[in-house]
């Protein structure tokens, strides 16, 4: 299994793909036109011809056959051609000295304050593939993209987080608040929002705080909770270094964690070293490695352990990266708990 990038004669395996990750996956429509344009602004933007607010990095996950099993992405900044909302969970304090009462109610508040950073986006992996840690290689292959090619991201990285719904997509945030405004399933809603959609949040939604005692028992219980199958996700992203600061989505309230770029782990404690003829030692540990190379990029697991020379990688390996014994690659191990 590796991770490289997209190419355009991957459409109709992106489109299987799409067809079965349910509600919830925005930015991976079951739309062809889309996700075909999806490919091509990948491909400008490796090539450096996607203006900054276009500019999104697609990649794919291959088995052993050459079957497209998974995908993931970046963006490198959300907000700047079209708005990018979230509501910021704060506060509202009522008082009165007279009447001896004093409130403090939970607020939800409409910002754009995401817009320019960074975004993990459309990571899906196939169900046949939830092993061997095939999720983490498909996830955390990005970070080793982010560290070779920082200038083409911003500072901070986020990740919105699919939020609660049950199995026929209802969601109980969007039962609750949504729909008063919207008037449509939550499912069309999402999917609207995923194929770029997005104006008519702006002129349906309510610009003043929504006050969560106002909403359902249900919908208060699941702001900033994630979908059981997202809780692997993001168990993922908080060991490397990402966390929740208030900010949910606005239609399922599923949270958005975020992290500084440099301090994610991956990005901050991988090493440049060069690839050594392999040889297996009894404390080999996996580490996540890349070619380091825009045009192809590729990033694969590998069995082994650093030396002051530099990685022994099998032959194997090599030829999923495209490289040779004597090529630069960029290596970190796969968790903390490995190092």
């Amino acid at each position: 299994m590796f991770v490289r990038s997209i190419v355009a004669a991957d459409l109709a395996s992106l489109m299987a793909l799409a067809r079965s990750t349910g509600v919830g996956v925005t930015t991976l429509p079951a739309n062809e036109e889309r996700l075909s344009r999806r490919i091509d602004i990948s491909e400008r933007s490796i090539a450096g011809t996607a203006p900054r607010q276009d500019a999104n990095y697609l990649f794919v996950l291959e088995d052993a056959s050459g079957a497209v099993v998974g995908t993931s992405a970046v963006a490198a900044a959300v907000g700047l051609d079209e708005p990018w909302y979230n509501y910021r969970v704060g506060l509202s304090v009522h008082a009165s000295r007279e009447l001896g009462v004093y409130r403090r109610l939970q607020t939800l508040f409409l910002t754009n304050d995401m817009t320019g950073v960074a975004e993990l986006c459309s990571l899906f992996l196939h169900t046949d593939f939830r092993h061997s840690n095939n999720g983490a290689l498909l996830s955390k292959s990005r970070f080793l993209f982010l560290a070779d090619f920082p200038e083409r991201f911003s500072d901070k990285v986020i990740a919105e987080m699919r939020g609660v719904s049950d199995d026929a997509g209802r969601s109980p945030f969007w039962e609750s608040l949504g729909r008063h405004f919207f008037k449509m399933d939550f499912s069309q809603a999402d999917y609207l929002s995923g194929i770029g959609n997005k104006s008519f949040i702006a002129e349906l939604m309510p610009q003043h705080p929504v006050y969560v005692d106002f909403l359902s028992e249900e919908a208060r219980a699941v702001i900033g909770q994630v979908h059981d199958k997202t809780r692997p996700a993001l168990s993922m992203l908080q060991g490397e270094g990402f966390s929740y600061q208030g900010y949910v989505d606005i239609f399922d309230a599923g949270p958005t964690v975020e992290c500084a770029l440099k301090q994610i782990r991956a990005v901050r404690e991988s090493k440049v070293v060069t690839a050594l003829p392999h040889h297996t030692q009894a404390d080999d540990i996996t580490y996540l490695v890349s070619n380091r190379k825009l045009s192809d990029f590729r990033v694969c697991l590998v069995r082994s352990r650093m030396t002051p020379a530099g990685l022994p990688i099998s032959p194997e390996a090599l030829s999923k990266l495209n490289l040779a014994v004597g090529d630069s690659v960029r290596a970190v191990p796969l968790s903390a708990r490995e190092e």
